[in-house]
């Protein structure tokens, strides 16, 4: 099966336009999840070649900033044009690096055609305030500029769809844009680079040289992209500890990062849930992408009274859910991504035994032998929210308490470091409007009958805390990315001063 996988990609690969020699005879080995065997040797970038990739883009900002942004769009749209013709191909390509199921990986290409239709529109709403003056014949306006060079880091959970709800906005806001992709999944990188061009090729020459490019590497080379003072903004997606690093880094030099971390999501089943809508929603947040989402959800808070008619029913669903293969089965769970994640997710669940936990499944499958990584999702009944509990391990653990009193599980679910998604199962009004309110849930995202993965590229995604506090995609994430000017206009011929000052100099 290894050898169909390889010659599969380097088909998908040159379909989407990608040169034979990025993927073959370089340094950096990618493996695929699926069989855990070598598929692809990729070239990767130098310390020189980065400073020079990001001394073009520099020089791009220069021209594009000066591109009206409804123009900018175009590109934009002729993305969204290139991502549809290759939708299924690129997908393909997500499942066999990534080890997403079939849907997930079409699913994530989706995305990318949404954010870009979301910022086409919005190159036409770049919009500012008008502010009454104080002043007599003045008035105050504030407007937004092209920020800069962006830089983009991503994690390998969400190989493409991160990049593109950083890029379409970065775009259509006059910024170049730097992508520094994770090193386990840089294929897919390089088939959106290549898709990226195609459609820079069709745009024309309004589009400077520079203006998207990629970086292939390690920690290296993210921290030349994080220390160059010609990136004024950073936007990073992965672990609260490398968040931690790049934010400090960016802080220094005075830029503006835009971090989205790690996630300990909760879900609060109240006594009026729907326990048939709660069921199937709890399986999809916690075991999707095999437990790999920065929100899947790790903690289910169910209320007394209905735990014994939800909690062995769920019990039943994980011993049964299909785990395999995503590309010769219909299984729902794939693989972990390699088996420093299956480690971690073994040494996690012996922690929970010895915190009190009772553990249901979690042990390893065998699917494509001892290169892969398969484990059956684990359900995790603990006394109290102690020990992993509070820590994100990204594997598919669901960690299960109970509670008594909505607030105490209110209070349970905020107390933990991460503050990313949360969501509440209910039918009592005034339950779920206290879940919502400013004593609710501490969360960014915060979802009502259903799970707290899932997020529609319309609103702002991210989390408070140690989530990071960014936000990417939807709503107004676009200010992120531009620099806000604030302009005082005198009209009239005389000078009055604001506060009342005066300063006559005769």
């Amino acid at each position: 099966m290894t050898n169909l996988i390889a010659s599969e990609v380097h088909d998908l690969l040159v379909r989407l336009g990608v040169p034979a020699a990025r993927f073959t005879g370089g340094t950096l080995a990618v493996r695929s999840p699926v069989t855990g065997e070598e598929i692809a040797r990729v070239v990767e970038s130098s310390a020189d070649d980065a400073r020079r990739t990001i001394g073009a883009a520099a020089e791009a900002f220069k021209a594009w900033r000066r591109v009206p942004a409804p123009r900018r769009g175009e590109l934009v749209r002729l993305l969204g044009e290139e991502l549809r013709a290759s939708k299924a191909a690129l997908g393909r390509l997500v499942t066999l690096e990534v080890g997403k199921v079939v849907s997930e990986g079409l699913g994530e290409v989706q995305e990318m055609i949404d954010i870009c239709d979301f910022a086409v529109g919005l190159s036409r709403q770049l919009y500012g305030l008008t502010i009454q003056s104080e002043r007599p014949d003045h008035r105050l306006t504030e407007q937004w500029h092209p920020a800069g060079v962006v830089g983009v880091i991503s994690a390998f959970n969400f190989p493409v769809a991160v990049w593109s709800w950083n890029a379409a906005l970065a775009f259509v806001c006059g910024d170049p844009v730097v992508w520094k992709p994770s090193e386990k999944t840089p294929l897919t990188a390089l088939a959106v680079q290549a898709l990226f061009d195609r459609a820079v090729s069709r745009f024309g020459d309004d589009a400077p040289a520079g203006l998207g490019t990629l970086l292939i590497g390690g920690r290296e080379i993210g921290e030349l992209l994080v220390d160059d003072p010609r990136v004024p903004v950073v936007s990073a997606t992965g672990s609260t500890r490398m968040g931690r690093v790049v934010g400090e880094r960016v802080a220094r030099r005075f830029g503006k990062s835009i971090l989205e971390l790690g996630g300990n999501n909760a879900s609060i089943v109240t006594p009026s849930a729907d326990l048939e809508l709660t069921l199937r929603a709890v399986a999809f947040g916690a075991m999707g992408t095999a437990g790999q989402r920065c929100t899947t959800l790790r903690r289910l808070i169910v209320h007394e009274s209905v735990y014994d008619a939800l909690v062995p029913r769920l019990t039943q669903v994980y011993q049964r859910i299909s785990v395999g293969s995503p590309i010769d089965s219909d299984a729902l769970v794939g693989p972990l991504i390699d088996g420093a994640s299956f480690e971690a997710m073994q040494a996690t669940l012996r922690d929970a035994t010895a915190h009190g936990g009772i553990v249901h499944g979690g042990g390893r499958v065998d699917v494509n032998g001892p290169g892969s990584f398969y484990a059956r999702p684990a359900l995790v009944e603990m006394p109290a929210q102690t020990g992993p509990v509070r820590q994100e391990t990204f594997a598919p653990i669901l960690y299960v308490l109970k509670y008594t009193d909505l607030e105490d599980a209110i209070a349970l679910q905020n107390d933990v470091p991460q503050g990313l998604s949360s969501s509440i199962f209910g039918n009592d009004l005034r339950e779920i409007e206290q879940f919502l309110s400013g004593s609710g849930s501490d969360c960014g995202i915060a979802n009502v009958n259903m799970g707290p993965s899932g997020a529609e590229i319309g609103g702002a995604f991210g989390g408070e805390k140690e989530t990071g506090g960014g936000r990417e995609s939807g709503s107004d994430a676009w200010r992120a990315y531009m620099r806000r000017q604030t302009n005082a206009i005198n009209y009239g011929r005389t000078l009055p001063l604001a506060q009342g000052v005066t300063f006559d100099i005769g």
